[in-house]
C-alpha cells in the first residue's frame, strides 16, 4: 500500500502541461477506493468505476466478504478516511466491519457508533489508510529473533600435531577474529579434519548474521579434534565478529589539523581599487538603458537565446561613456538553470553569440564552457570558502556569486576567510522563489501539451501569480520552457554595502525582471550613488520602496 499526495505517473511518456496531479490535498493518502453514492444506517455504498484495482482481495477468506464482480483492495479490518474536500479540518474515518460487492459498487459496513454520520456526505471520496494484515506481513519480514540477512565470512584453519587448532575469520568489511581450540590436535585414526568436514562444521551458521563463503584448510597431516570443540570455536567466531561489528568505526584524529590549513589564502594584491556595479537584464530595452548609464559589466538572461547575438552586437558597438578612464562594456550571457542531455543545442546557440563571457549555472555548463571566460552564478550554492576554492581553481572561474542562502553574518565570514575579490554579491533582485518544469503559459494560455504545439504564448503575454495576500509574483519562461516565479517585491541589501566594502568586496550585482526603462535607469542611478558614498542604504530602499533583506533570510541571529 502506497501513501502519497496523489499518485501520478508524471511525464514519463513526454511533457504534458495540461495534465498534473490533482492537488486536492496536501497530506498523504493511501489507496483510493471510490466515491460515496449512498448512505444507509451504518453502511455506505461507494462507486468504484474509476478505481485502479492494484490490490486484490479475491484470495482473502473472510466470512464478512461477499462474492461479487469487483475485486476491491479492501477487506474487513481495514481503516479508511472520508475526504470531503477540506483536508485542513478534522476528517471522519474508521475501520470496516464488512464488505459487500454489488457489481461496480461496494457496500461497506462500519461498527455501530464508530462514525459521526452527520459529517459524511454523498460525493465524499474514501481512501484506505490502514491494512492490519499487510502490516503483519511486512513486520514478519524484518521482526523476530532470527536474522533476515546473512553476510559472508571467510575462514582459515591452521594446525599441527600436538598444537591447538587456530581459526581466523574475516568478514567483508575488514573485521578479523582469531580463536584457538582448548584441546590439542591428535593423529586421526578415522574422520580426519578434511576441508569438506571443516566446511560442514564451520558452515553451520543458520541462525546467525553470517554464512560461510569459503574456507582454507592449512592443517598439516591427518589430524582430528572433537566435534564439540569445533562447535565451540564456531560459536566464538560468531560472538567476536558480532562484537566487532557493533562497535562504531574507529577514526584516527589528527590533533594538529586545523580548518585554517584548508582555507584559501586571503592575501592577494589583485584586488580592484573601486567598486564595480554589475547589472543583469532580461530584455533588450533594459540592456539599452543599462548601456546609457555607463555600466561596464552586463549580464543578459533572455528567454530566447537567439537574441543574445543581437545583444552582443549592441554592446560591442556601444561607445564608452564620456567619463575619465571609461572602459568598454563587457557582456556575459546566461544559459538556462537546468540543461537536459538533449538540450545542448541551446548551449550551442549561446556560445555562438560570441559574448565576452558566460554565466555558469550548473555542472553541464562548467564542461561545455570550459575554455571560455566564466562566472559562477548563485545556483552553484557557494556558501563557504572550501566550496569557493574548489570552483575557483578546478574550473578556473573568474568570479563566484555568493549563495542566496547566506545571511549577512555568514557572508561576512565567507569574505573574511577567503579572498573577497573572488566574489560578487547580489544586492538587488526579485528573489526567484521556485523553478519548475511545468509551463504555466502552455497550461493556461493554450491547449497544447508542450513547446511543439502550444503556439509560444510566453512570447506574447506577461503572466503574474497572485498569492493569498494579493502580491503579484512575476512568472517567466526560459529556453527549455521551464518557468521561474520571481517575488513580486524586489529586495535589497543596500544597508550592508558599506560593511561589505570594508571587508574588501568590490563586485555588486543588481538584477531586473520586468522593470521598464525608466525604472531601470532610476534603480541603477541610485545604486551608483550608494557605491559612490552619496546616499545611505536606508535612504535607497525607502525611496525605491524595496524590501530590506539580503539573501533568502536574515537568519536567526540577525535582529
Amino acid at each position: 500500500m502506497a501513501f502519497s499526495r496523489g499518485i501520478y505517473t508524471g511525464w514519463f511518456e513526454g511533457i504534458n502541461n495540461q495534465k498534473l496531479v490533482h492537488a486536492r490535498f496536501g497530506k498523504k493518502r493511501g489507496v483510493y477506493l471510490g466515491e460515496v453514492t449512498r448512505i444507509n444506517k451504518e453502511k455506505v455504498t461507494i462507486s468504484c468505476r474509476d478505481v485502479i484495482y492494484n490490490v486484490s482481495s479475491a484470495n482473502v477468506s473472510s466470512p464478512n466478504v461477499s462474492p461479487g464482480n469487483v475485486s476491491m483492495p479492501i477487506k474487513p479490518g481495514d481503516g479508511v478516511v472520508f475526504d470531503c474536500g477540506h483536508p485542513e479540518a478534522k476528517e471522519e474515518g474508521g475501520r470496516i466491519y464488512a464488505v459487500e460487492n454489488k457489481g461496480t459498487d461496494v457496500v461497506l459496513t462500519f461498527g455501530k457508533g464508530n462514525l459521526n454520520w452527520r459529517r459524511i456526505h454523498l460525493g465524499d471520496r474514501i481512501w484506505k489508510t490502514s491494512d492490519p494484515e499487510l502490516d503483519k506481513q511486512l513486520r514478519q519480514s524484518f521482526a523476530g529473533d532470527n536474522p533476515k540477512f546473512q553476510r559472508p565470512i571467510s575462514v582459515e584453519v591452521h594446525g599441527e600435531l600436538g598444537q591447538n587448532l587456530v581459526a581466523i575469520a574475516r568478514d567483508q568489511i575488514g573485521h578479523v577474529v582469531q580463536v584457538e581450540s582448548a584441546i590439542t590436535l591428535v593423529e586421526a585414526h578415522s574422520k580426519p579434519l578434511t576441508t569438506q568436514r571443516l566446511q560442514e562444521q564451520f558452515g553451520r551458521l543458520g541462525n546467525t548474521p553470517f554464512y560461510l563463503k569459503d574456507l582454507t584448510n592449512c592443517i598439516k597431516g591427518e589430524l582430528m579434534l572433537p566435534v564439540s570443540e569445533l562447535n565451540k570455536m564456531r560459536r566464538e567466531i560468531v560472538t567476536q565478529l558480532e562484537e566487532l561489528r557493533s562497535q562504531p568505526k574507529q577514526w584516527l584524529i589528527n590533533e594538529n589539523a586545523s580548518l585554517k590549513d584548508l582555507l584559501p589564502s586571503s592575501n592577494d594584491s589583485s584586488i580592484p581599487n573601486s567598486p564595480n556595479l554589475i547589472v543583469l537584464v532580461r530584455n533588450l530595452n533594459q540592456l539599452e538603458t543599462a548601456l546609457k548609464t555607463g555600466i561596464t559589466t552586463i549580464y543578459c538572461e533572455f528567454e530566447d537565446p537567439r537574441k543574445y547575438r543581437q545583444a552582443v552586437e549592441l554592446v560591442h558597438s556601444n561607445a564608452p561613456c564620456p567619463m575619465p578612464n571609461a572602459q568598454h562594456p563587457k557582456i556575459f550571457v546566461a544559459a538556462p538553470r537546468i540543461t537536459k542531455p538533449s538540450e545542448n543545442w541551446i548551449l550551442q546557440q549561446i556560445i555562438n553569440s560570441n559574448a565576452d563571457g558566460y554565466l555558469i549555472r550548473n555542472y553541464d555548463h562548467l564542461k561545455f564552457f570550459a575554455d571560455e571566460r566564466c562566472i559562477g552564478d548563485f545556483s552553484l550554492n557557494v556558501a563557504n570558502p572550501l566550496t569557493a576554492d574548489y570552483f575557483k581553481h578546478k574550473f578556473n572561474l573568474e568570479r563566484l556569486t555568493a549563495s542566496y542562502d547566506l545571511n549577512i553574518n555568514q557572508l561576512q565570514d565567507l569574505l573574511t576567510n577567503s579572498p573577497p575579490h573572488w566574489y560578487e554579491v547580489t544586492i538587488h533582485q526579485h528573489m526567484p522563489m521556485f523553478h519548475m518544469e511545468h509551463c504555466v503559459f502552455c497550461a493556461f494560455l493554450s491547449e497544447g501539451t508542450d513547446f511543439r504545439n502550444c503556439g509560444r504564448p510566453c512570447e506574447q503575454y506577461q503572466v503574474k501569480i497572485k498569492d493569498r495576500v494579493g502580491t503579484e509574483h512575476v512568472l517567466q519562461a526560459d529556453a527549455g520552457c521551464r518557468n521561474t516565479v520571481f517575488n513580486g517585491t524586489a529586495q535589497t541589501g543596500a544597508e550592508y554595502v558599506y560593511k561589505l566594502l570594508e571587508l574588501g568586496l568590490q563586485n555588486f550585482r543588481i538584477e531586473f525582471v520586468n522593470e521598464n526603462s525608466e525604472e531601470v535607469e532610476q534603480i541603477i542611478y541610485r545604486y551608483q550613488q550608494l557605491l559612490n558614498g552619496e546616499i545611505k542604504g536606508s535612504q535607497l530602499w525607502r525611496e525605491l520602496k524595496l524590501q530590506n533583506q539580503l539573501g533568502v533570510t536574515r537568519g536567526t541571529v540577525v535582529s
